[in-house]
């Protein structure tokens, strides 16, 4: 038995992101719990996290620790300011969740029953890259930090006492920036897997759609049913059109902040790894962090370039159908369909950067440029 048609349900978990790191003021059961649970949340890691590495930018004592405070400390920041993009636009990511519970309701045949099955394949894949770089990242900073030999931070940073004073002070600093971090990173979770998975379902959407009106003419022959399911795909073209927009309104400032944080934590991650640490663990970790960096980016730039072809493809898909036996009427409306899929379609970070293959590949160039500045100043 196959399972239901629902492309809401990848959503859940960035619902429950969503309410556990304090964004949903949407919530009305135990609203009188959340909103001091949710402001308390805001308060002290999505403002006060970033500020308390920021605090201490370039005032450690070695090189590597300013370099390591730096890193995560502008990760920390971009963190916040999407995860504060994105609770900005719930209404419009419920919208999102509304068309796609349309589009749901055409999957009907055995051909499309079996893509979606496939979509729901790709989906897990990409949610479970992130899983893996985050883990990966989290272990490899948790095992430096607790095989280092003197008593230090998670990471360099300022707090309104001196955590070296007392067995106390440091125990509390640490469980503040552990939680902390925990918290960051499921922000994090939430803000770059959204694009990617709604991008590869809006993906997988538009080939449904190629599926569907490429089989009219064949499956009936009543030429009136013919025009009213014409009629239906242009609405469900209308629909991915429309989910499109939504979808670049929410994610194009996010997107813009991913690439420029990860350019620069590319090269960072690169420069320390080879230069400014000496130990084991330091080394893996920074290993982790600078293959994870180009996996945050990769996916959705992915699906970037299959949303624009695939988009370009629907205009060849409509001719595939049994065009030539059906009505003058059918055939106006698919030139209106057709006249449709030529518009160009490509999504853009901040109205500025192609959420495209070739911006992942420019990306990692211009960190490796970054890097041999880096390395003639050095």
């Amino acid at each position: 038995m196959s399972q239901p048609v629902n492309s809401n349900a990848f959503f859940k978990i960035h619902w429950l992101g969503f309410r556990i790191c304090g964004g949903d003021l949407t919530v009305c059961k135990y609203r009188l719990v959340y909103l001091p649970y949710a402001l308390m949340v805001t308060a002290l890691v999505t403002f006060c996290y970033p500020l308390h590495l920021a605090l201490a930018l370039f005032r450690n004592g070695s090189l590597a620790g300013n370099i390591k405070n730096l890193a995560v400390c502008v990760t920390c920041i971009a963190c916040s300011l999407k995860f504060l993009i994105y609770t900005r636009k719930l209404r419009i990511m419920r919208e999102i969740e509304q068309t796609f519970a349309e589009l749901d309701a055409r999957v009907s045949s055995e051909e499309e029953l079996k893509y979606f099955a496939l979509m729901r394949t790709s989906v897990r894949n990409v949610v479970a890259v992130f899983v893996c770089a985050y883990a990966a990242v989290g272990v490899t900073a948790e095992l430096a930090f607790l095989l280092s030999k003197e008593r230090s931070l998670l990471y360099p940073a300022w707090f309104p006492f001196d955590w070296r004073a007392s067995t106390r002070n440091f125990y509390v600093a640490n469980v503040y920036q552990i939680v902390g971090i925990c918290y960051q990173i499921f922000q994090n979770f939430i803000d770059d897997t959204f694009p990617p998975i709604t991008c590869c379902l809006l993906s997988g959407h538009i080939k449904l759609l190629g599926i569907r009106v490429s089989r009219i003419g064949y499956d009936c022959v009543h030429l009136a049913d013919n025009e009213r399911e014409l009629v239906r795909c242009i609405k469900d073209q209308k629909n991915l059109y429309k989910l499109f927009d939504l979808l670049q309104e929410v994610m194009s400032w996010p997107m813009f902040i991913q690439f420029t944080v990860t350019a620069f934590n590319i090269c960072v991650a690169m420069v320390v790894m080879l230069f400014y640490v000496d130990t084991p663990f330091e080394r893996l970790y920074y290993l982790v962090y600078f293959i994870s960096m180009p996996l945050q980016i990769f996916p959705i730039c992915y699906y970037g370039s299959s949303l624009q072809f695939l988009f370009g493809q629907l205009q060849y898909e409509v001719f595939r159908c049994n065009w030539p036996d059906q009505t003058r009427h059918f055939k106006k409306q698919m030139i209106l369909f057709t006249e449709r899929a030529l518009k160009t379609t490509t999504a853009l970070a901040g109205g500025m950067v192609k959420i495209h293959l070739d911006t992942f590949f420019a990306t990692v160039k211009g960190a490796y440029s970054l890097f041999a500045v880096i390395m003639k100043v050095k």
